[in-house]
């Protein structure tokens, strides 16, 4: 791209930015890599004080992760790369490299963050509707969307800070990770048509998403199996339409809220 072009552009971008937010900025922006970044920061640190503090395991006194977080440990562990705090540095220089690569501005706006949690909140219901719709089968304790986050003695402290865990990690792993390898296989090395290779994508990496929580203290069960393999799906949607900070925030809210739920009403 001539220079001429590459400062029109970002001339054109800063323009945007100095006006007032609207639906057309917002959606463009919070989809963008450092938006997803700046508004998960947050959910990193809380996750990783969280587990420090409440996360710990009643009789040995050790921290409980998730387990899409010690998958991530394990396989960088097999690169010789070992640290606890690991998988938080791959989510941010995996937003970093992608927001470089995009060569985007440097800049997000106060208005966007706010905006990306509520929608994130907003998100959650629709999967909400499903698990009540599917509860007369199935009880609403083991209709979560994160698996591997603590038994039944967990806290709700635990549970939270868990849950953001959730978010964060499994989205890494079955959305952010798992999109980019699945569409390199499909369209780079066997030439699937790119719609077809989008289709392929959701559902291998919906049934896998399912397929992860039996790894933990849950039994496999048809009935969970089916409503997270629509939760898979679901977030692989969002992923693609909404970005990636949005999609992990969802899933994090809808694990908070199920948990609260299941602690009232008890």
């Amino acid at each position: 791209m001539p220079p001429s072009a590459s400062l029109a552009r970002a001339k054109s971008r800063q323009t945007a930015r100095s006006r007032p937010l609207v639906a057309g900025d917002y959606l463009a922006e919070s989809r963008a890599p450092l938006a997803s970044l700046v508004f998960l920061l947050p959910m990193i640190i809380l996750y990783e004080i969280g587990t420090l503090v409440f996360a710990r395991d009643a009789l040995t006194g050790a921290e409980t992760r998730i387990i899409a977080f010690n998958l991530l440990n394990d396989f960088l562990a097999m690169f010789g790369a070992t640290g606890r705090y690991l998988p938080a540095l791959a989510v941010v220089s995996i937003l970093l490299w992608w927001h470089i690569a995009r060569r985007d501005p440097w800049g997000v706006r106060p208005q966007t963050m706010g905006l990306m949690a509520v929608e994130s909140v907003c998100w959650a219901v629709p999967l909400m509707a499903v698990a009540y719709l599917m509860a007369s089968y199935v009880p609403l304790t083991a209709l979560q969307a994160g698996g591997g986050v603590g038994g039944s003695e967990a806290s709700l402290a635990a549970m939270i800070v868990l849950s953001l865990g959730a978010g964060l990690y499994e989205e890494q792993v079955f959305r952010l990770i798992a999109f980019a390898v699945l569409s390199f296989v499909l369209s780079d090395v066997l030439g699937v048509k790119p719609r077809t290779a989008v289709v392929i994508t959701l559902l291998v990496s919906s049934v896998g998403f399912s397929l992860y929580h039996y790894l933990g203290w849950e039994q496999p069960h048809w009935q969970t199996f089916v409503f997270r393999t629509v939760a898979g799906f679901f977030f692989g949607a969002l992923y693609l339409s909404r970005g990636f900070g949005v999609t992990a925030g969802s899933h994090a809210a809808y694990d908070v809220i199920v948990h609260c739920l299941r602690f009232t009403a008890f």
